[in-house]
């Protein structure tokens, strides 16, 4: 018999923690600086992770704080997704430039706020 394994590619405990879509996706996740491992910037999609590893993830406006408890075998349902971590603080909302400038709520942008939008993101 196979013994389980003690570690698993960051990349496929993403996917099958439920955080991204695909294996793809989680690989661009980890190779654009978005993840953080036990306090350390990760750079490749090939890392190891282990039960009792501290995670800190950027997904969309949130950062969100981790604690690995498993690494799971299968993309299984949402449930079973979540067994597979606890979260260690409430996810973090983000405030970006782009969010500042235009307050929400303010109805459609006309064509000179769309200008000046579009020359704030060609500055990233």
């Amino acid at each position: 018999m196979t013994e389980p394994a003690t570690k698993l590619r960051l990349d496929k405990w993403l996917w099958f923690a439920r955080f991204v879509k695909t294996r793809g996706l989680a690989q661009d996740l980890c190779e654009s600086g978005h993840v953080r491992l036990n306090g350390q910037p990760v750079s490749k999609a090939s890392t190891s992770v282990k039960p009792g590893d501290e995670l800190v993830l950027v997904l969309g406006p949130y950062r969100r704080a981790l604690r690995v408890l498993a690494l799971g075998v299968r993309r299984g349902p949402a449930p079973e997704a979540q067994t597979l971590y606890e979260e260690t603080a409430e996810p973090e909302r983000l405030g970006g430039f782009l969010s500042e400038f235009r307050p929400s709520g303010e109805g459609r942008p006309t064509k000179k706020d769309r200008r000046a939008l579009d020359r704030l993101k060609a500055m990233d």
